[in-house]
């Protein structure tokens, strides 16, 4: 959003990414049912005429400042870096961020772009459960009604998100069908849209989708890059020489990547290699899938060989999707992005070493970025790279529990 440009030290956006039809480059667009184009292009018309409107960029910020607690802080993980070895790893804390992850920062824009177009009902999948809460938590605010599709592997693993989003109001709609796991959640989501699109509007839970989540998405979650590389210039006098962040879909990453696009900073994606590199065990786009469409837009995508979407696993629900954001997918063919995986054990490792030595629980999913910047700092030896902790881990400490133990020797 135009706010977002206002602010110093930040990179402006790329006018032409993505194009009018919603293209970045190969990837993105519109692959839509014939009903579903004009609700689509509803949506469209409402972003532009509120991505620069002075009155809805108010209340945004407001918000930001007074309900979600923006801005959030960077924070040197001093402990960790001298026990690692290696170079300084900093922390830019999206666990601090209201609900407890970065999911709420396009939450409330959402909600508040469906105030501004008349809309009753807000309607999304959610995997680890962090955007169904946001989303609830927006709508509860906002006073509409919330309807999270959420599949029932990750009902099973995310019992305290299924319990707040209940009790913030929202219907969650168990998801029985395929993998019981995110794309079945996404696939629920948009059937029940197309049902009652005319009172209610699909809030994506990523940078995916078709055109303008992959822009709109990307524009709320810019403020996490903004703020982190003010901060990180002012706490060291530099930039950062590298910044990490987990790819599921894409958002979190998206969001802190965009402010270093035109900077000398390395940008590494850690993707999920979760049990291994056979289909089926792992969510790792980037690294074994190629072109395809899902989910109405075109992006890397894991496959079978008949092109239909690949079964995908792992530890963290809110990675586990076959596909990825189409500017990730820019990206990396553009080079400007290196994507990387960690694997379940490396991200367990991560969540307990993080925890015991900074006092930090992190979510499953920030856990992966958490694993890759340690080799990486461990590589470089000096220098200093910057992690999107995109949210706390509170909501997988059953999880981890059941399979793990709580990480002291023989406890698993």
């Amino acid at each position: 959003m135009a706010e977002h440009e206002t602010q110093g030290g930040a990179t402006r956006r790329q006018a032409t990414l993505p194009d009018e039809q919603g293209r970045f480059g190969e990837y993105g667009g519109q692959y839509l049912p014939p009903q579903l184009e004009e609700p689509f292009a509803e949506i469209v018309r409402a972003y532009h005429e509120i991505e620069n409107d002075a009155a809805f960029i108010a209340e945004l910020r407001y918000l930001r400042t007074h309900f979600q607690g923006r801005p959030t802080p960077v924070y040197h993980a001093r402990t960790l870096s001298l026990e690692n070895g290696g170079a300084q790893i900093y922390l830019k804390r999206e666990d601090l961020n209201h609900t407890g992850a970065h999911k709420l920062n396009h939450c409330m824009g959402e909600g508040l772009l469906a105030k501004y177009m008349g809309k009753k009902k807000l309607i999304a999948e959610t995997g680890a459960g962090q955007h169904g809460v946001a989303l609830a938590t927006a709508a509860a605010h906002f006073g509409l009604e919330c309807e999270i599709h959420m599949g029932e592997v990750d009902i099973e693993k995310q019992a305290p998100n299924v319990s707040r989003m209940k009790l913030l109001g929202a219907t969650v709609v168990p998801v029985s069908h395929g993998l019981r796991t995110l794309k079945e959640a996404v696939d629920s989501a948009f059937e029940a849209y197309l049902a009652d699109y005319d009172r209610s509007i699909y809030c994506i839970g990523s940078v995916v989708g078709p055109h303008p989540f992959p822009l709109m998405v990307r524009d709320f979650q810019r403020v996490v890059g903004i703020e982190a590389r003010e901060q990180f210039a002012e706490m060291t006098g530099n930039l950062p020489d590298v910044v990490e962040a987990c790819v599921g879909g894409g958002s979190n990453a998206i969001g802190i990547f965009t402010a270093f696009l035109d900077d000398p900073v390395e940008l590494v994606g850690v993707e999920p290699l979760g049990r291994g590199e056979a289909v089926g065990d792992h969510a790792a786009t980037m690294t074994y899938g190629r072109e395809g469409i899902i989910h109405g837009f075109k992006c890397y995508l894991l496959q079978n060989e008949d092109g239909s979407p690949a079964p995908v696993y792992s530890c963290a629900s809110g990675l586990d999707y076959p596909g990825v954001g189409p500017e990730h997918s820019y990206l990396k063919d553009a080079g400007r992005v290196d994507y990387v995986t960690a694997s379940d054990d490396d991200a367990r490792d991560a969540f307990f070493k993080l925890s015991r030595l900074e006092g930090l629980i992190p979510a499953l999913e920030s856990a992966h970025a958490v694993a890759h910047a340690l080799v990486k700092a461990r590589e470089m030896k000096t220098g200093t790279v910057l992690v999107n902790l995109s949210g706390r881990g509170d909501k997988d400490l059953d999880y981890v529990i059941e399979h793990w133990g709580t990480g002291e020797p023989g406890d698993d």
